[in-house]
């Protein structure tokens, strides 16, 4: 555990520095002005976008959601969604590293479309691709430990693990191996997907993961510019608890205040 303060502790990817342990999706508002004030409201690390998913309604189509991605004064994480195959995921990063002048690159690589499963088989060789190209990766994976050492092996200085698929809400579908996954790697651990209730986000932060990244439980929720600020207090205060260091869990019942100094008829 960091014995570092609060005040002083921040998120770094890749040798830069971010205020916020919060990453945040730009897809599925119901429209830029709900995203513009979610953005505002949850002040992110960085806000994700898509060249291959973006646009799926008006709110994310045409020239102006890509100006309104600069006016945020955001720094934009281009992500590979959609890619199924290496070739894919390197041509789909080249063309975001153009677009949004960025070296950073989430990447994705689907290797079951019906559950979005990242293909293990070949995400390794595709990071290694794009560090050697010059970008700085941030592979968004399975909680599988083995495959997570191979990118750090491979170059990756940051791993973005699941903590169910994407979508789905359900929270830490296996907290054991997500545990391990912190007690094991020495690098930043960002969830990535399976997030739905602010709860879920503290839970995580306190196990000691590094961050959070967030989409469609803020922006299909009801309100998401609240939402987006729930995440955001969840996210920090999941990290000061895990910085302040929980007492250990007892088997029985202990009394909150002394028995010195209590009536004698109170002892047993």
């Amino acid at each position: 555990m960091s014995t570092s303060t609060p005040a002083a502790d921040s998120l770094v990817l890749y040798g830069q520095t971010f205020q916020s342990r919060l990453l945040l999706g730009t897809s599925r508002y119901p429209s830029p002005a709900v995203l513009e004030a979610a953005v505002a409201r949850a002040k992110p690390a960085m806000v994700t976008a898509s060249l291959r998913r973006q646009g799926s309604n008006a709110a994310e189509t045409g020239a102006s959601f890509w100006e309104l991605l600069r006016q945020l004064n955001v720094p934009v994480l281009p992500n590979t969604a959609g890619c199924m195959t290496i070739q894919e995921a390197v041509t789909t990063a080249q063309m975001a590293r153009e677009v949004f002048d960025t070296p950073w690159i989430k990447l994705e690589l689907i290797g079951d479309d019906y559950t979005l499963q990242p293909d293990t088989l070949n995400l390794v060789e595709a990071a290694s691709i794009l560090i050697k190209d010059g970008f700085q990766v941030l592979p968004y994976c399975t909680e599988d430990l083995v495959l997570c050492q191979r990118l750090v092996d491979v170059g990756c200085q940051a791993v973005m693990p699941w903590a169910a698929p994407i979508g789905t809400g359900r929270g830490p579908a296996n907290p054991y191996a997500m545990q391990v996954l912190r007690e094991r790697l020495d690098v930043p651990l960002i969830v990535d997907a399976g997030l739905g209730r602010p709860s879920h986000a503290c839970q995580v932060m306190e196990w000691g993961f590094d961050g959070v990244l967030l989409n469609t439980a803020v922006a299909l929720s009801e309100d998401p510019v609240r939402m987006a600020g729930a995440f955001a207090d969840a996210t920090q205060a999941g990290r000061d608890g895990y910085l302040a260091g929980a007492m250990a869990e007892q088997t029985a019942a202990q009394p909150s205040t002394p028995v010195l100094g209590t009536p004698f008829w109170h002892h047993d």
